[in-house]
């Protein structure tokens, strides 16, 4: 049995100090109001103890003056008038202690003290309720509170005098009116940030938007526009060439079949870039099983197989030895060149190209460069779109992109991107 009521009572204990949060740690503002609160109660208690009577050290007693002794003097009324005020600094890191030092102040106080001592209570009572994160604690300290204050003075709760009834009248209702409007101006602030966090969130994703299909045209215009320009250029050679070469005809047909394949491969990746969704878990999911990977450097040689059977010769050459590099890298410097071999079919017909890929420890070089040439008749349909998206692909990695004509008529393009971290050029 005594197991059993020690157990509860130590469930009991554990209850009560068990903070439902941490200590509160206020401002400095609000230490320097409560400090200058403490302040004035303690004048305030000192000046009432004293002239309540209590603080007077000698009696007059069947006409001999008699010291006063315990709570008669002045100081067993002045120390628990400055133990019930001080703390009230505190009260705010510390409400549930403050509270307990004033019922102390209170049990020790004279009975003519307990005016100031019932204001201290109501103060610390309030700081106890609003900050202690100690709940049931400070139950139980308001209500022991209670039957302190009760045990104070004639009546527990002191009477106001007449001159101060319109001040406690008025002051409530001031402090409620300065609440409320403290209140009303939070609540529109509130409100306000809401929506100027709503109108940015809203930006963000109108610009996210924007990005994406930007993103987006520019992977579409990269695959429409090489491989179609190939396609029309292999159909009007085998046109031309129908009735009098059937065998040219054979391999420009089988020309356009294969770039018909490979702009086929690369529409399923960047329609696989479409497709992809969020998962239950909230992360992206993997692009679907029959989505081609995109293409990279190890695929140039292929695209240049397919320009040089369009009627462009075109000379491949890697400096240094091919390394692995990241795929968004591989994909934009595939894009350099195929953007670059595009541009010379459609403005530069009768031209030869060079494609020079060169490999370092922290740069990827991609050069390419044409003969003159004559335009074709597709050239007016150009809007010079893909260059400007050539160099917001690679303004992704730090990489930079120069293009412009050759003394000798010709054209080059390069783009120099870095393959280190924090490289760039």
């Amino acid at each position: 049995m005594n197991v059993k009521a020690d157990s509860r009572v130590g469930e009991a204990v554990a209850v009560l100090l068990h903070p439902a949060a941490p200590l509160p740690r206020p401002t400095r503002r609000h230490l320097f109001f409560d400090v200058m609160l403490a302040l004035a109660f303690a004048i305030v208690g000192t000046d009432y103890a004293l002239d309540a009577g209590v603080g007077r050290s000698y009696l007059l007693i069947d006409g001999v003056l008699r010291a006063r002794t315990g709570a008669d003097t002045w100081i067993g009324a002045v120390v628990p008038a400055l133990l019930a005020t001080l703390p009230l600094a505190l009260r705010r890191r510390y409400p549930l202690a403050v509270l307990w030092v004033v019922m102390a102040a209170g049990l020790l106080a004279p009975d003519g003290e307990a005016r100031i001592i019932f204001y201290s209570f109501v103060i610390a009572a309030y700081s106890a309720i609003a900050y202690s994160p100690y709940r049931a604690a400070t139950l139980a300290g308001l209500s022991l509170a209670l039957l302190v204050l009760a045990s104070i003075g004639e009546s527990g709760v002191p009477t106001v005098p007449e001159e101060y009834v319109s001040l406690l009248v008025l002051l409530p209702l001031a402090t409620a009116a300065y609440g409320m409007r403290t209140w009303r101006a939070r609540a529109d602030e509130r409100q306000t940030r809401m929506a100027e966090l709503e109108h940015e969130r809203a930006t963000e994703l109108r610009r996210a938007a924007e990005h994406e299909r930007a993103r987006i045209a520019r992977e579409l215009h990269d695959v429409v526009t090489h491989n179609v320009s190939v396609m029309v250029i292999q159909a009007g050679a085998a046109r031309t060439v129908l009735d009098s070469a059937p065998d040219q005809t054979r391999e420009a047909l089988l020309a356009i079949e294969a770039g018909g394949r490979a702009a086929m491969t690369e529409l399923r990746h960047a329609m696989g870039l479409l497709t992809m969704n969020t998962g239950d878990d909230g992360a992206a999911s993997s692009a679907p099983a029959d989505t081609a990977p995109p293409p990279g450097l190890d695929q140039v040689e292929d695209l240049v197989g397919r320009v040089r059977a369009s009627g462009l010769p075109v000379e491949l050459t890697v400096v240094g030895r091919p390394s692995a590099v990241p795929v968004g890298i591989d994909l934009a410097a595939y894009r350099v060149v195929q953007e670059a071999l595009t541009n010379t079919m459609k403005h530069a017909q009768g031209a030869t190209a060079a494609v020079t890929i060169t490999y370092e420890k922290a740069d990827l070089g991609i050069e390419i460069t044409n003969t003159a040439g004559t335009p074709s008749a597709r050239t007016a349909t150009g809007n010079g779109h893909g260059l400007l998206g050539l160099r917001e692909r690679l303004d992704l990695y730090g990489a930079t992109l120069h293009n412009g004509p050759l003394p000798d008529g010709g054209y080059r393009v390069a783009a120099l991107i870095p393959l280190l971290p924090g490289e760039t050029t």
